[in-house]
């Protein structure tokens, strides 16, 4: 099945941590363009007129935001500063319960070949 791009739009905290590396972790609900995202897919990041391409590594579904941070390096989600519980706090900030209801996925990420 060939790869297919994906763009979604971000915040600049997080598009700057995904530029940096920092970021491996894409937390997303499951809207009906999320739900066609697959293992080998480009996901383009755009925000503020920037751009940043990487490719899907994997791609996990929870039923909750807590699910998924129980499972997932919060790390590789928020960053190094933030804790799990000010990681729970930015997403519902971002998300609200009739979203989350949605399905929560974690989309892992890997830079683009050269």
């Amino acid at each position: 099945m060939p790869t297919r791009q994906h763009s979604l739009n971000i915040r600049k905290p997080y598009f700057d941590l995904i530029a940096s590396g920092a970021k491996t972790i894409e937390v997303r609900v499951g809207y009906p363009k999320i739900r066609k995202i697959a293992v080998g897919d480009t996901l383009q990041f755009t925000c503020e007129g920037q751009a940043f391409s990487t490719r899907v590594t994997n791609v996990k579904e929870y039923e909750s935001f807590t699910a998924m941070l129980d499972a997932e390096d919060a790390a590789a989600i928020g960053g190094p500063d933030m804790t799990h519980d000010q990681l729970v706090a930015a997403i519902r900030g971002i998300y609200p319960p009739n979203k989350e209801a949605l399905g929560v996925f974690a989309l892992h990420l890997a830079p683009l070949p050269e």
